[in-house]
């Protein structure tokens, strides 16, 4: 354990690198949540501590200039920052788009982001794509129109934002075209839907490898992600990022922006469903230069060590639906099959039926059968009823912290239903369990000689 540690440090400290500038961002936040704000960017995050007024005075490093994201506890906006920027803001954050102004150096960049968010937000995504082809084009087109007369009539002060910005337009149109191919039949609720001959083509020739447009883009940024995702195939049996195709191909890649955030996208590969689980960290960790996604890999990779078969089991005590509490612990001598699930989750409910004809199938044998519900404890009331409703067996619990729980980040869940087969002494059979449904689990069961 120290040895990792020492490791992790020496990984950390090579990893940072001289800001090119500090610019300075002050303002007033009315009406927040909570006391902060955060400014994130790539491999960047500060958190800012607002007064009692809401005003606030940082000096910021940077190691790029380009966009970065200003939020608060509920609102989020791109900010744009260069070597120069000394800015202040004022925002509503009950009223947040239409309050946010800015003034000093900068300040016409940043004024014009918070009006072509204003129009880009005025009718969502699920409104967007639902639209047939025909009204989607127009739809777009509008946006695209209304934003090109926004940049042709603002005096920017800065040429290298005016220069990317022109072309933003063109990655503005392009993102909508790709992600309208994507979502329509999701959203119109359309099985097989394809697009028209006449629906315009994709540029294919467009550089889905550039730095400066990465770190100055959102809607470029969106592209790059979807189209990566879009190529790989995988082995049918890989996570999304360490699919058997992806690795070489995030290696291939000259961006390093690019490939930190794809690895931000898979820092979940590293988790005991990922059979090839240490190969793939190894590789992420070789791959990104970013200090904070290398020590969520490595957390995440030592939970995922301490959850292998013959482990002690992460511990719980968690409340019994029949009264007072029950812990791992008071279950000892017997085997134990966890159904980790929630009352929302639908695949969850579809297992129930299977989990009831597996418990009575073992009755009377050395097992017990624990289904830990991750509802939020204000729907303690509809998780008891529906306990009740569908007369659910075995040991019923509530975990205190939804997905914050301990037993549930001792496990690394990212994704329920979850299955986990605990042997008499504790120890993990099986971190990752066949489902109820499964014909495996009961070869698994009888393999045990309850």
């Amino acid at each position: 354990m120290k040895r990792y540690s020492f490791l992790l440090l020496i990984v950390l400290l090579s990893s940072f690198t001289t800001p090119k500038a500090t610019i300075t961002l002050s303002g007033k936040i009315t009406n927040t949540e909570v006391k902060k704000i955060w400014i994130k960017g790539e491999s960047f995050e500060k958190e800012i501590n607002l007064k009692p007024d809401g005003t606030f005075s940082e000096k910021l490093p940077i190691d790029y200039e380009g966009i970065y994201a200003f939020e608060t506890s509920k609102n989020r906006m791109p900010i744009y920052f260069y070597k120069d920027s000394k800015m202040n803001l004022t925002a509503d954050d009950s009223n947040f788009n239409a309050t946010l102004k800015y003034t000093g150096k900068g300040s016409i960049e940043n004024q014009y982001l918070v009006k072509k968010t204003i129009i880009t937000s005025q009718i969502s995504n699920e409104e967007l794509f639902k639209l047939n082809e025909i009204d989607f084009l127009k739809k777009a087109n509008e946006i695209k129109s209304s934003i090109e007369n926004l940049c042709n009539k603002t005096k920017f002060s800065d040429d290298y934002f005016k220069q990317k910005e022109t072309l933003n337009l063109h990655y503005l149109e392009q993102k909508n075209l790709l992600q309208y191919i994507k979502m329509h039949s999701y959203y119109a609720r359309l099985n097989g839907f394809e697009v028209s001959d006449k629906f315009p083509k994709f540029d294919e020739k467009m550089d889905l490898d550039n730095e400066s447009d990465f770190l100055l883009s959102t809607e470029y940024q969106d592209i790059v992600m979807t189209k990566f995702f879009e190529n790989i195939k995988g082995d049918g049996t890989s996570f999304f990022v360490s699919a058997k195709d992806a690795i070489p191909e995030i290696k291939a890649l000259k961006s390093q922006s690019i490939k930190n955030r794809l690895i931000q996208n898979g820092v979940n590969d590293i988790n005991i469903e990922n059979a090839n689980y240490k190969n793939t960290y190894n590789e992420f960790i070789s791959i990104t230069n970013d200090p904070k996604t290398k020590e969520i890999l490595t957390t995440n990779y030592n939970n995922t060590i301490a959850v292998e078969p013959g482990k002690l089991s992460p511990y719980f005590n968690y409340e019994n639906h029949k009264g007072g509490t029950t812990s791992l612990e008071s279950l000892k001598g017997k085997y134990v099959y966890i159904d980790v699930w929630a009352t929302w989750c639908g695949p969850c409910l579809q297992e129930i039926p299977s989990l009831q004809k597996v418990e009575e199938q073992f009755q009377g044998k050395n097992i017990v059968f624990v289904s830990i519900s991750i509802d939020n404890t204000k729907d303690r009331e509809k998780w008891s009823n529906l306990v009740n409703k569908k007369e659910l067996g075995g040991i019923q619990l509530l975990a205190d912290k939804e997905w914050d729980s301990k037993f549930i980040k001792g496990y690394n869940i990212q994704a329920i239903p979850r299955f986990i087969l605990i042997d008499t002494n504790g120890n993990i059979v099986n971190a990752q369990a066949p489902k109820p449904s499964a014909p495996k689990l009961i070869e698994l069961l009888n393999s045990l000689l309850l």
